[in-house]
């Protein structure tokens, strides 16, 4: 009889302490170190950021936080342009996988500045824009960092066609920025668009997309390889540029905005059901994962009005699952996801 009071008083402690703990409120943050080679880096905290009292602009829903290597999880890689030298404003080209892993810097060189970098087809090679001798020119650098140019062009925000034939860039003629177009070894450069910038191809190849003023005001539009057959995107207030289709050409994400109230907007490839999906941030530059399932840009959620407090964050196209991947005292921005 007294050994089973005395279970029972064990068994009732028990139930009172697990009713305690559960009943107390708190919040666990998960903390998740990426193994990258810099220090005094604070953890990467995962989390979905909703302003008090609303949704994301599709669902509330808890980030999932995914393992690395998870098939259900963002896949691939994220070169962007991290500003490491602020007083110098010395951008270089920075590379992440897109579960915040394996950060490490991918130009070298601290006096040369790098940026508008994009993954080739293959994702084993970057094309971006730098003043290695003093005009800002095209080159290519490998994941392993040998650097290449591409031809001797002048130009910035090159892209690589799907089918690793030509590439689209932006050149200034002195008064505006032209979209060019020129072979893949940087041969036969001829003028697509003028008074355009921002260039990105459609998955299959066949027309570019890009920004360019329409009575008055910036838009998309789109053209076919010799310039003709010219179509508007969209209609919008304030929009700025970098764009990007989804893989399956299903969908364009852009960003437009006053400045520190730009916000991304998902539409259809033909310009319709165009919608808000970030909410606050002042989001902008996008790009589409892989799979066209998550976008990457650059947004300020964490510190907003300072201008050194741009991250790379991704989510899900849905709005859901917003993830912050970089974590550091100087800006990062402009990203461009590859396989």
């Amino acid at each position: 009889m007294q050994s089973t009071r005395k279970n029972l008083i064990v068994i009732t402690g028990i139930l009172l302490l697990v009713f305690c703990l559960c009943g107390t409120g708190t919040l666990f943050m998960v903390y998740l170190y990426p193994a990258v080679s810099r220090t005094a880096v604070p953890p990467l905290i995962f989390s979905t950021r909703v302003a008090a009292g609303e949704t994301s602009p599709a669902q509330s829903a808890a980030t999932e936080i995914v393992p690395p290597g998870s098939t259900s999880g963002p896949q691939g890689k994220i070169v962007f342009v991290c500003q490491l030298f602020r007083l110098q404003a010395s951008d270089q080209l920075c590379v992440i996988n897109a579960d915040g892993t394996n950060w490490h810097r991918l130009t070298t060189d601290d006096k040369i500045r790098s940026f508008y970098p994009s993954f080739a087809p293959d994702g084993n090679s970057v094309v971006f824009s730098s003043n290695s001798d003093g005009n800002f020119k095209l080159y290519e650098i490998s994941l392993s960092g040998q650097i290449s140019p591409l031809g001797n062009t002048v130009g910035i925000a090159p892209e690589v066609s799907p089918d690793n034939q030509f590439v689209a860039y932006v050149s200034n003629s002195g008064e505006k920025d032209n979209v060019w177009v020129m072979d893949r070894d940087g041969s036969h450069s001829r003028l697509l668009f003028m008074d355009a910038w921002d260039p990105t191809w459609t998955p299959d190849g066949s027309r570019i997309l890009f920004a360019t003023h329409i009575k008055g005001k910036p838009q998309l539009a789109t053209v076919k390889l010799d310039g003709s057959d010219f179509r508007q995107m969209t209609d919008l207030p304030f929009l700025r540029g970098r764009s990007d289709w989804s893989p399956d050409g299903a969908h364009v994400v852009t960003y437009s905005g006053e400045s520190w109230k730009r916000e991304l907007f998902l539409m259809d490839a033909d310009g319709a059901n165009l919608h808000e999906i970030t909410k606050g941030g002042n989001s902008q530059g996008p790009s589409f994962s892989p799979d066209g399932q998550w976008v990457a840009f650059t947004a300020y959620f964490d510190a907003m009005n300072n201008n050194n407090g741009c991250e790379i964050y991704i989510m899900r196209i849905d709005g859901s699952d917003l993830t912050r991947i970089t974590n550091n005292t100087y800006c990062d921005w402009q990203p461009r996801w590859g396989p």
